[in-house]
């Protein structure tokens, strides 16, 4: 009976907290127990932002990213029942859109195609998103033929990392993710997301050496 009441208790409060204050892995784990459509419209109102825009940078194609987001949260309904307690969402969430993403450019043979509009920078210890590596130039922004050409060149130099590599920087520069998010993300080791970050970073300075100068 003291069991009963707790469990109930616990269900009591859940229920008195606004959506919008509650995480991401409460609200899909009571997703899980009663099908509530609103906790599930609310994750994604949360992600999809976020996720359209990891996907467009992936794929390079408006339509083909908004057709993966909605096959990414078809997904995350389907699946739902083997997300566990201790697991973390958003990285879930990226390991579907990008699975989901990889299947659509095999089915369509596409090739990657982002839009990659920030220079790049040498951030110290984790790598902090490409937005942020443009604050030096607030005070004396560049011309803006030399900026068109600075953003060719980093488009050009992250077009030729191999795919893992890219793969990488457009998670950690462009969306934010931590290096153990990244991990979780793509089931390696949080040390491969090191060294492939490590790697990605010196590929990319010696081909956008020239731009510096």
């Amino acid at each position: 009976m003291v069991q009963l009441a707790t469990e109930e208790n616990k269900s009591v409060t859940a229920a008195s907290v606004p959506l919008s204050e509650r995480s991401d892995e409460d609200l899909m784990l009571d997703y899980m127990t009663n099908r509530d459509p609103m906790l599930f419209t609310e994750l994604v109102v949360r992600h999809e932002r976020e996720l359209y825009g990891y996907l467009h940078r992936f794929l390079g194609q408006v339509e083909l990213a908004r057709d993966v987001l909605q096959a990414t949260f078809l997904q995350l309904y389907l699946k739902c029942d083997s997300f566990h307690a201790g697991r973390r969402l958003r990285p879930w969430l990226y390991t579907i859109a990008t699975n989901q993403a990889i299947d659509a450019l095999r089915s369509n043979r596409r090739h990657w195609g982002p839009s990659i509009d920030f220079a790049l920078a040498s951030p110290e210890g984790e790598y902090a998103p490409m937005s942020e590596s443009l604050e030096g130039w607030e005070s004396e922004p560049p011309a803006e033929a030399e900026l068109r050409e600075c953003r060719a060149g980093v488009r050009q130099a992250v077009d030729q990392l191999p795919m893992q590599l890219r793969q990488l920087v457009r998670m950690v520069y462009f969306d934010g993710l931590k290096y153990r998010e990244a991990a979780d993300a793509l089931a390696i080791p949080l040390g491969t997301v090191k060294s492939r970050m490590h790697s990605a970073f010196h590929k990319l300075q010696r081909q956008l050496h020239h731009l510096a100068s």
